[in-house]
């Protein structure tokens, strides 16, 4: 008889057990909610803990929800992406090509047609010859176009010792150029190439029938100048990467440590369709959709760029023996001079390649100059392809 009873009192401390056990298991619940609730609690507090506050983080959850099931499909969208110009540049007869002078392998995009003349277009800071892109098939259709990269940018192959200033880069650009044609030729410079343009048409003069000059950094890239213009910042940026980049990877290097060229907001974003890019297209240059034109030809050249290129304007190297004012007094030919917008911030900072006055006072130093003010942020030819080439057709008509 104890045995039953025995087994009575065995299943009573069970019962008891189980309800303290699920007690517990209670409590444990409620506090883990509690737990979630405070993390929730903090990030409304985040965006002030307000009816408008909670509305947005609603708002950012919801957006991140469809960025997530939207991912399968920017992956497949990344692995198929390739500017379409590619295309188009080869259908209206463009081929790449290259060419050793000097130590240097140039790599270049050619038009066809040879009968027609020689127009040279030598492309901005941190771009390659493909930034033309806007405006390569209707220059084309007038000139035998020639668009290489510049040393320390594309393909372009320099040896370990070449040294990055105008006068090294002007006498290999002036030695390619005597290499594709024995006549002068038309230049057209954007940015640096368009100071390697001022160079060539002051110290090799015979090599030029025309210059066009795209928002070059007229002496606002000369020292002490350029120590007040947004471009240092870059310079500097360029500078550390030579020290500090270990990876050897500009671009990732500028994603981290350029806050002008990318903002905190964007950088995260940009990274992200870096990554896939790269891992999809492996040793293929990136090319990202999703941004501008002016942002997507930048990532383009900042994955192939020498930061030697740009440490040489941070220490003034690259001026060196070069003076833009004595330069613009020498060159005989014309010479066209297309100014983009700039301003001058409060802490007296430049953004833009010239100021007014620097434009106004390169005119002064031109013996046959003309100047046309384009509203564009950067990349006139980018921004605004057709206003650039009807600046050019009536200049070279």
């Amino acid at each position: 008889m104890t045995v039953p009873v025995s087994g009575t009192v065995f299943l009573n401390h069970s019962a008891q057990g189980g309800a303290e056990r699920s007690s517990f298991s209670h409590e444990r619940r409620k506090v883990k909610n509690l737990n979630i609730a405070d993390g929730i609690y903090q990030l409304h507090a985040c965006f002030g803990y307000t009816e408008k506050g909670g509305a947005m983080f609603r708002i950012l959850i919801s957006l991140f929800g469809i960025f997530i099931r939207l991912m399968p499909l920017i992956v497949f969208y990344l692995a198929l992406y390739r500017d379409s110009m590619h295309g188009r540049l080869k259908k209206a007869g463009y081929t790449e090509k290259d060419m050793i002078v000097d130590g240097v392998r140039f790599h270049y995009a050619e038009s066809q047609d040879s009968h027609k003349p020689v127009l040279v277009l030598l492309h901005g800071h941190m771009l390659d010859w493909f930034s033309w892109r806007s405006v390569l098939i209707p220059l084309s259709e007038k000139y035998h176009v020639y668009a290489p990269d510049l040393p320390g940018h594309g393909k372009t192959v320099c040896p370990d010792d070449f040294e990055m200033n105008a006068d090294n880069i002007g006498l290999h650009i002036a030695r390619f150029i005597e290499k594709v044609t024995d006549q002068p030729v038309l230049i057209a410079g954007h940015s640096c190439g368009g100071l390697i343009a001022l160079w060539l048409g002051a110290e090799r003069p015979h090599t030029v029938r025309a210059l066009i000059l795209e928002d070059p950094p007229l002496f606002s890239s000369e020292y002490p100048a350029i120590r007040n213009t947004s471009a240092y910042r870059t310079a500097r940026v360029c500078a550390r990467a030579v020290k500090e980049d270990n990876e050897g990877d500009f671009l990732r290097f500028a994603l981290r440590n350029d806050a002008d060229l990318f903002p905190r907001v964007r950088r995260s974003f940009l990274s992200l369709l870096i990554m896939i890019s790269r891992k999809l297209h492996y040793n293929a240059t990136v090319e990202i959709p999703f941004v501008s034109p002016v942002l997507r030809e930048m990532i383009r050249g900042m994955d192939q760029y020498d930061p030697h290129f740009g440490q040489a304007f941070y220490d003034g190297t690259w001026n060196e023996n070069f003076n833009h004012a004595d330069a613009l007094c020498l060159i005989e030919c014309p010479v066209l001079l297309l100014k983009g917008d700039s301003f001058t911030d409060s802490s007296g900072i430049l953004h833009g390649a010239m100021s007014e006055e620097n434009a106004d006072f390169a005119l002064s130093r031109l013996s046959r100059g003309s100047c046309v003010q384009i509203s564009a942020a950067s990349v006139i030819h980018t921004e605004a392809p057709e206003e650039y080439l009807k600046a050019v057709s009536l200049f070279l008509k």
